[in-house]
């Protein structure tokens, strides 16, 4: 049947024209995820897409959090499409995928993993000026979160364009909120230490002050030493027990004295670790000069802080393993022996790296089937740190649960409990739901997440989820966020070295948050190029403080609108607060107050209830180390765009 002109043309115009606009076809680089990179077509994992065995020809793989904002002109009647957890995994994780509508959630598929069968949604979209599609977390992190939008397409009679979720970073002046420490001496070094009956005994006084200072012990148990000069303390205990210490720091202005527990027993590692790593710095080009330089700097600028391992991560392996199995060292580390003994000179303790599987993630021989000749060769060298990344072993656990990851790591365990030495143990990258089972398998700190880079929405993303994993945390057990994206960063991610992109409130928060977690602290700049705000944000010695207290006690959040308050209890009874201006799941609706937002300031309001604080209480800021007084039931603090105020909570009695 044929239509006269005059009503084809009326038609069209009361359509307004529509069409369909699937949105694969829109510029996914607008696409902000936490890992990787978005991609059309195709799975994450660069596969075709398969939801629970069946397929999909087109959509947009993407891996959690991740945020789509779009642009309908209000002229969009429908969206439409399907979800799924991608089969193309290892492992088994939990997602949800949300739709919000001029800000307002609109629909949620509910938490999703791989095997289950893919949803479908259709949506009115009426009057719809913008959308988002989000992709979250569901509880247990953003490891291996394969996500698929499938088949998504929007009906519309306007057009529709993808826009970025944040706004650009106005540049901002570093600034620096620490005072410089006082000439006469502060003891910072841990209140408590762990050590094995027999292991060598590595512990150094670290305290900031004016030089020449003079270090002394009492009660110093047999088999221990100091040397007066340095404050390292050395040597061997014979016989378990708990030994309480007097350490003190004496220069020509005054003294200062600390009570030290130390615990000879089976625990080690009673604190979270301090120290440097070689990866995003130097990634495989790493070699003993560099080591040696970052021991250098570490002995004349952070070790008096508290700051104690020098760390090779991937890249020091030979090709091949000898005809007794040891694995050595490549043409970079021509002698392990001389370059453990010159980092023990300085004070600091020395770590490797290895993988449970054939080879690590960088392609280097590892340590399957060789784990008890590698951990008696580490002890040889005089390695005190192992971090095991879960790398090519995979390939024995087709269908990997969680006992059949940690199957290797028991291997580990036993081979390091079987040396003479105490060596830190970091159950690597690479393993889901790690704090499930990791304390089981001997672990000391296990890697919560994948890698992290200098972008605020991963490290936001990995930081501000840890309280997932928080009631694991306790003495000699702790959840690893990965390093610190501070100062000058790079060749680890293949990358040019340039200033971390954070800015100087985000670097703030970054740092309170990890001290707050008792996450481990592992610097991944170089630290022959730090600047003196890098230098500031890693010798803040109040800051360090709560990273390291001997009760080592879970972390708790609260939400609040526009961020969250994190805290945790302290030894001596009183609370570290962190009050964070930020939102993981952040999206700028509207691009025009981009720059305005990140001027604003916010002021949080905690009702000190909420903590188990009834009545007055002491305030004093951590990072600029000034008391503010006294408040009774609450507080205020405000905070700039992405930025903290880190404080501590004394009660009144």
């Amino acid at each position: 049947m044929k239509y006269p002109l005059f009503i084809l043309m009326l038609s069209l115009a009361v359509s307004g024209f529509a069409k369909t606009v699937y949105i694969d076809e829109l510029n996914v680089e607008y696409m902000l995820q936490d890992w990787g990179a978005p991609v059309a077509n195709k799975s994450i994992m660069q596969t075709k897409f398969s939801v629970a065995g069946q397929e999909f020809e087109r959509g947009i793989g993407t891996h959690s959090i991740s945020r789509f904002l779009l642009n309908l002109e209000g002229k969009a009647k429908s969206i439409s499409g399907w979800v799924g957890a991608d089969d193309r995994n290892d492992f088994t994780c939990n997602m949800e995928f949300k739709i919000l509508a001029d800000q307002k959630e609109i629909w949620s598929s509910g938490v999703m993993h791989k095997g289950l069968p893919a949803k479908k949604f259709h949506l009115n979209l009426k009057g719809v000026k913008k959308i988002a599609l989000i992709v979250a977390e569901a509880g247990d992190g953003i490891m291996y979160d394969h996500a698929d939008w499938l088949e998504v397409k929007i009906e519309t009679s306007g057009d529709v364009t993808a826009e970025p979720v944040r706004p650009a970073n106005i540049p901002k002046e570093k600034y620096i909120l620490t005072p410089k420490p006082e000439k006469t001496p502060r003891i910072n070094s841990p209140k408590v230490f762990g050590v094995r009956p027999g292991s060598p005994f590595i512990y150094t006084v670290a305290a900031t002050g004016e030089r020449p200072m003079r270090f002394s012990v009492s009660n110093l148990p047999e088999g221990l030493v100091i040397d007066e000069e340095t404050g390292f303390i050395s040597g061997k205990l014979k016989t378990k027990g708990i030994y309480n210490i007097a350490v003190r720091a004496e220069n020509a202005l005054g003294s200062d004295t600390r009570i030290v527990r130390i615990e000879a027993g089976d625990k080690t590692c009673l604190t979270p670790p301090m120290g440097w790593n070689s990866w995003n710095c130097w990634g495989l080009s790493v070699n003993e000069q560099k080591v040696k330089d970052a021991a250098d700097v570490m002995n004349t600028f952070l070790i008096n802080h508290g700051w104690t391992y020098v760390n090779i991560d991937d890249g020091w392996e030979a090709e091949k393993r000898d005809e007794n199995g040891v694995l050595h060292g490549n043409t970079k580390f021509s002698d392990f022996k001389r370059l453990s003994d010159y980092i023990h000179s300085k004070g600091l303790k020395f770590g490797i790296y290895s993988s449970p599987g054939p080879t690590t993630c960088g392609g280097y021989q590892a340590s399957y089937l060789y784990e008890k000749i590698d951990a008696e060769t580490w002890a040889k060298w005089g390695v005190d740190y192992l971090k095991y990344d879960y790398c090519s072993y995979s390939q024995f656990t087709p269908s990997p649960t969680e006992d059949a990851i940690k199957a290797p790591y028991d291997v580990m365990r036993t081979a390091l409990d079987g040396v003479d030495r105490d060596i830190v143990y970091c159950i690597g990258y690479g393993a889901p739901n790690v704090w499930n089972w990791a304390k089981a398998a001997g672990g000391n700190l296990w890697r919560t997440t994948r890698d992290i880079t200098d972008e605020w929405n991963v490290v936001s993303a990995i930081g501000f989820f840890q309280d997932v994993c928080a009631g694991a945390t306790a003495p000699g057990c702790y959840n690893d966020a990965d390093m610190l994206v501070v100062g000058k960063l790079g060749l680890g991610w293949m990358d040019k070295v340039h200033d971390s992109y954070l800015t100087p409130d985000e670097q703030y928060s970054h740092v309170s948050l990890w001290c707050i977690l008792s996450a481990p602290l592992l610097i991944g700049c170089d630290m022959s190029d730090m600047d003196d705000f890098t230098l500031n944000l890693l010798t803040n010695d109040e800051v360090l403080a709560v990273n390291q207290d001997p009760a080592v006690m879970p972390a708790h959040k609260m939400m609040t609108k526009n961020g969250q308050i994190w805290w945790k209890m302290l030894e001596d009874g009183s609370y570290a607060v962190g009050f964070f201006n930020a939102d993981p799941y952040f999206i700028l609706w509207d691009q025009s107050i981009g720059t305005a937002i990140q001027q604003q300031h916010y002021t949080f309001v905690l009702d000190a209830k909420k903590m188990g604080i009834d009545g007055k209480f002491r305030v004093r800021d951590l990072w600029r180390q000034n008391d503010e007084g006294v408040f009774e039931n609450e507080y205020s603090a405000e905070t700039p765009y992405h930025g903290v105020k880190f404080i501590k909570i004394t009660p009144v009695k």
